[in-house]
């Protein structure tokens, strides 16, 4: 579905049966305008035209970095039969999309010379896909600059959005190819399970990039013709970055089983594990260090610089203390922030990496804006705090969003930051609190509230130890606890909630029963969410998740709970949709504990924050 704005549970109500099931369904919040003047008309009407000629240039553009040969193609069947063309079956035969895998580099002379393996097309797939963002990036530029004086503000968000989006895409694709440039089964400085869950990583990240760029406009309000024009470019690269990440699980599957059973054979029976560092007693990886152990059972920590609102530190705002700090740097950039209330909205961008905020204590050192779509903020755009820059970590502070739960989607705490990780904070607002947009995340002894799908988004993430409160909607709603945005069935996304307390809030708890809540519906075909060795309240309705529009996404949806307790923790009267699962075994559940689902352990001993990586 196209995340662009969620509906508010009150208008997905309206719209249910309404709505088809297909992938795509939609977030939006409509608005009403008053009958535009005769020449505020021809004023629209000249700015239809001159997007409509940009978006169609755009789809044209695209389309043609991986069409163009195919008019002056050699064709026949002996064209297809030279050694290159075999091993482009082949390793297009595991992808979703074989024919437009096949074709867009069949048809492209320069590309179709290097292919020798399945490595060669993947980086094939990977470099057509970075030139078509390009062009897409280019035209959006344009298409924003020509619709500039007419736009409002909400599709100049979105159109900004999406450059924003297309930008972090192309840092992707080029970590990718560097990444796979660098992937040996037989030597290198990574292991073979690390480079397979990097760059599965990178590819879901570059993925969920363009369905959130069409997630910014709506499908029925006036912006509906930008968001159509879009879709074709837009979709075409997700379809060539699902290509790759199909051609990159079936390599490096095949590569890892064959070293594990090499390195089974030569160890007297006993495998390496490369999916999972060995884990001692107290779950720690039996790698990490003595310092490495006192590190995670720090209790201060030094910053480089302090904000205070009233002029004690280096800085009055967070958001100065953010611009003032190092770019790419390779160690950590600690901002201490003293107590305090700070009204203000803070970009971590891509360049800032391994900044880490520091609080006084959550409960007296808090962020909080109230941007919100209603009032024309995209939901992208109206996070309070944003983190995209990589290894972005965060203790001890408040991010909140006081919107309410009347302006729809305003979002506390968007991540897009890799290897990110947060401790002891608190998340806090109505609905779409916490946005875990992409790439790989880590939330341990947080408190995340809220309403309508408050825990949303497409990362691999795991939320441990957390208490997790629903709180009081407006009439007539109903609460989900999660929204996750998986759209390929390959991406190794999802969001785990291991050892979390799930109830309601105070304002909730006294009329739980006349606000049913529910753990999640599927805002995407392929959501995927697991609930395990959790406390769950009566706050919880027996049947547990909820559908988003009529079947949709029901058959290929994962949904599972593992060991939970409490009293909505029975499972007897849960759905009994086809992805859905009730699982018993330790075994079925071990892919989702940290170890396993956000790519190995070794990050998170860095961080110096509790975790547990097993069961």
């Amino acid at each position: 579905m196209t995340h662009l704005h969620r509906h508010s549970q009150d208008e997905s109500e309206l719209l249910d049966g309404a709505m088809s099931s297909s992938s795509t369904t939609t977030r939006s919040t409509t608005t009403s305008s008053s009958s535009p003047s005769r020449n505020s008309k021809k004023k629209k009407y000249f700015l239809l035209l001159t997007s409509s000629f940009l978006l169609l240039a755009l789809v044209a553009s695209v389309v043609a970095l991986v069409s163009h040969a195919r008019a002056n193609r050699h064709g026949g069947a002996a064209a297809d039969t030279t050694p290159a063309h075999g091993v482009l079956r082949a390793a297009c035969s595991s992808t979703l999309y074989p024919d437009l895998c096949y074709s867009s580099i069949a048809d492209n002379p320069s590309l179709l010379t290097t292919v020798n393996s399945q490595k060669d097309v993947i980086h094939g797939s990977i470099n057509i896909s970075r030139d078509a963002v390009q062009h897409s990036y280019f035209r959006v530029q344009k298409l924003r600059a020509a619709r500039a004086a007419g736009l409002p503000e909400r599709e100049r968000e979105a159109l900004h959005d999406c450059l924003e989006m297309f930008d972090d895409t192309l840092d992707e694709l080029r970590k990718a190819e560097a990444d796979l440039s660098g992937y040996n089964p037989g030597a290198g400085s990574k292991t073979l399970a690390r480079h397979a869950a990097d760059l599965e990583t990178l590819l879901s990240a570059a993925m969920t990039n363009q369905e959130s760029c069409l997630d910014g406009f709506s499908h029925d309000g006036a912006d509906r013709r930008i968001r159509k024009g879009l879709k074709g470019a837009v979709e075409h690269v997700s379809h060539m970055c699902s290509n790759a990440l199909a051609m990159v699980i079936n390599m490096t599957d095949g590569d890892i089983a064959a070293a594990e059973l090499a390195e089974k054979k030569s160890s007297s029976g006993r495998s390496r594990r490369l999916l999972m560092d060995d884990v001692d007693d107290e779950g720690f990886p039996e790698w990490m260090t003595a310092a490495d152990r006192r590190l995670l059972q720090a209790t201060t920590v030094t910053p480089d610089v302090v904000v205070a609102a009233d002029g004690s530190g280096n800085y009055r705002t967070v958001a100065a203390a953010v611009a003032a700090a190092p770019e790419k740097s390779s160690r950590r950039y600690v901002i201490g922030i003293k107590a305090g209330t700070y009204r203000e909205n803070v970009d971590v961008p891509k360049k800032k990496t391994n900044i880490m905020f520091v609080g006084d204590d959550r409960t007296t050192t808090i962020i909080t804006g109230s941007r919100n779509v209603v009032d024309g903020s995209t939901t992208f755009h109206s996070a309070t705090v944003a983190a995209v820059g990589e290894k972005f970590l965060a203790r001890d502070l408040t991010f909140q969003n006081t919107a309410g739960p009347s302006k729809h989607q305003a979002v506390a705490l968007r991540v897009g930051s890799d290897l990110s990780a947060f401790y002891r904070c608190n998340i806090v607002a109505y609905q779409d609190t916490l946005y875990v947009h992409s790439l790989r995340q880590f939330f341990r002894d947080c408190y995340i509230s809220g309403t309508v799908d408050f825990i949303f988004g497409n990362a691999a993430v795991v939320l441990q130890s957390c208490n997790i409160q629903a709180r009081r909607p407006n009439g007539g709603q109903k609460n989900m606890v999660t929204a996750q945005g998986r759209a390929d069935p390959n991406q190794n996304t999802g969001i785990v909630i291991q050892g979390c307390t799930i109830s309601a809030s105070s304002d909730l708890a006294p009329v739980v029963g006349s606000f049913p809540t529910f753990l999640g519906r599927p805002w995407k075909a392929y959501s995927r969410t697991m609930v395990m060795q959790s406390t769950i309240t009566n706050v919880i309705s027996p049947a547990g998740w909820h559908e988003w529009s009529g079947t949709f996404a029901l058959n290929t949806l994962t949904y599972r709970e593992y060991q939970n307790t409490g009293a909505g923790a029975g499972t007897a009267s849960r759905v009994n949709w086809k992805g859905y699962k009730a699982i018993t075994s330790a075994a079925e559940a071990q892919p989702y504990t940290p170890a396993n689902f956000i790519a190995g352990s070794g990050w998170l001993g860095s961080t110096g924050f509790p975790f547990l990586l097993g069961l």
